[in-house]
């Protein structure tokens, strides 16, 4: 009976190895990974260079941009002077006008009086007017205003000759003036056309610059999601892995109790407690959070359990996260509550020794890893000696390659 026993159990565990075996996944091979972090990294370098690139293109339209705006009040400035000289080409035109016609009647008085001395057949009419005098005192007057109308004639013609000469003159500055101004306008208005055609080209080129930016910056969301792919098939086969022979192993023999302390909490020295095995499910909600976030920019102070923020100088302007804001954003989402920075973060939370990380955990750096004061960075461990960040001003969300210079401990949020 005890070996029909034996037998059953045996081939209920037989038939049950290969439908966990079917269930693990295909774990990436280092190859893989190491061929999809050189792409990523590769496309990386590509956007470096694309950027010194466009830095150029900016400062080339501002340029342009500054060269066209002087280019454009230049030729304000000439457009204005050409008015006000055609103005004064006009008014001296006008002037002339009025002189020559004014010289005109006063000819026409001469002619007319020379025309009336050869009807009345004397070449001298004053001495018509005197004989024709009715009296001596008459004759007198008569003998005065003839000769105030000769006089006034001859000034009058002398006068109105004078005044056509200058409005000639005026004319003449006038229209040279004008014309002058004209020269200058046309000379502006190709120095605007040259400066808004540099323009146009440089604001072309930038966005050239854009639109090549913007499409290598796809390619790099694209490779590094490609990575994030084989690194979580990886955290995932090697779960798949543990969870298969913990089903076959003999359950551990139980912990001994921990004998009491023989002093008081230290103080001032944040959670010492070791961690225990913490939950995966919501270390990987957290993962998978941070994950959907690879390629967002990092902003200095931006970022919390909100999601993507405004960082603050230099980083104004940048939506995004810092370190510490991309883990507490993360472990909200698991629906556990976390400091906001990562000295807090470190001083609240379980410890995890070096030997025990599990994908999930928090790893600091610190100038002096002895003393937790001096840590300035925090990233989530993904396992496989690899780490998901939001690394410096500049940057972007990334999973890369874990660096233990300055390594100074870790955490466990999830126990």
């Amino acid at each position: 009976m005890r070996a029909a026993g034996t037998a059953l159990a045996a081939a209920l565990l037989l038939g049950l190895t290969p439908s966990v075996a079917d269930a693990t996944p295909r774990r990436p091979t280092d190859g893989e990974i190491a061929s999809a972090r050189a792409q990523a990294d590769a496309v990386a370098a590509r956007i470096g260079a694309l950027n010194g690139q466009l830095a150029g293109a900016e400062a080339a339209v501002d340029a342009a941009r500054a060269e066209a705006l002087i280019a454009l009040d230049e030729f304000q400035a000439t457009e204005a002077a050409a008015e006000a000289a055609r103005g004064h080409a006009e008014a001296a035109s006008a002037k002339a006008a009025a002189a020559a016609e004014e010289l005109g009647g006063a000819r026409a008085d001469v002619v007319a009086f020379a025309r009336r001395t050869y009807m009345e057949g004397s070449t001298n009419p004053g001495a018509a007017a005197l004989l024709t005098s009715g009296s001596p005192a008459q004759m007198i007057e008569r003998a005065a205003l003839l000769e105030a109308a000769g006089a006034h004639r001859s000034d009058v013609l002398v006068k109105v000759t004078v005044l056509q000469q200058e409005a000639a003159a005026a004319e003449v500055v006038a229209r040279a003036a004008s014309a002058e101004a004209e020269a200058l306008q046309q000379q502006a208005q190709a120095s605007l056309e040259v400066a808004r055609t540099a323009e146009v080209s440089a604001r072309q080129q930038q966005a050239e610059l854009v639109e090549q930016q913007a499409t290598v910056q796809a390619e790099l969301a694209t490779a590094q999601q490609q990575l994030t792919t084989l690194v979580g098939e990886r955290a995932a086969a090697d779960r798949a892995s543990a969870a298969r022979a913990a089903a076959v192993a003999p359950p551990p023999p139980p912990a001994p109790a921990p004998a009491p302390a023989p002093g008081g909490p230290s103080g001032g020295a944040g959670n010492t407690s070791p961690a225990g095995p913490g939950s995966s499910s919501k270390a990987q909600v957290a993962i998978d959070a941070a994950m959907a976030y690879i390629g967002t920019p990092y902003a200095w102070g931006g970022g919390g359990r909100r999601g993507p923020g405004p960082g603050q100088a230099p980083d104004q302007g940048v939506i995004g996260f810092d370190c510490s804001g991309l883990t507490q954003y993360a472990y909200g989402q698991a629906g556990i509550s976390i400091p906001r920075n990562s000295r807090a973060q470190y001083a609240a939370l379980p410890k995890v020794d070096r030997a025990a990380l599990k994908p999930g955990d928090l790893v600091f750096w610190a100038t002096d890893p002895s003393r937790p004061s001096t840590i300035h960075h925090v990233a989530i461990w993904l396992g496989g000696d690899r780490i998901l960040e939001a690394p410096e001003s500049g940057s972007f969300v990334r999973a890369t390659g874990m660096r233990w210079g300055g390594y100074a401990g870790a955490v466990r949020p999830s126990a």
